[in-house]
C-alpha cells in the first residue's frame, strides 16, 4: 500500500499567517492586480443586532457592506509602511 500524502485538515493553522491572509483567492483570474481582490467575511450576530445594523445603514444612506467596510478601515488601519 502506498503512503498517503499529509493533508491539512479543514481547521489547520497556516505556517505563515501573514502570507496566508494576503494571498489572493486561488480561483481569481490571472493577471488581475492584488488590490482588486476581495474576501468575504461571515460573522454571526443576533437578529436584533442585524436589524440595528441595517437600520443604521439605511439612516446613513449606505449599504450595510459599505458602512462596515468604513468601520473596519477606522478600527483596523494599515500598519505604517503598508500600502493599501
Amino acid at each position: 500500500m502506498s503512503e498517503r500524502s499529509p493533508k491539512r485538515s479543514f481547521a489547520a493553522r497556516p505556517a505563515d499567517p501573514e502570507g496566508w491572509i494576503k494571498a489572493p483567492d486561488r480561483h481569481a483570474p490571472l493577471g488581475q492586480p492584488a488590490e482588486d481582490f476581495s474576501a468575504r467575511l461571515t460573522i454571526d450576530v443576533t437578529s436584533d443586532m442585524r436589524g440595528r445594523i441595517k437600520i443604521a445603514a439605511f439612516q446613513r444612506g449606505l449599504t450595510v457592506a459599505d458602512m462596515l467596510r468604513a468601520l473596519f478601515e477606522r478600527e483596523f488601519p494599515p500598519r505604517s509602511g503598508e500600502g493599501q
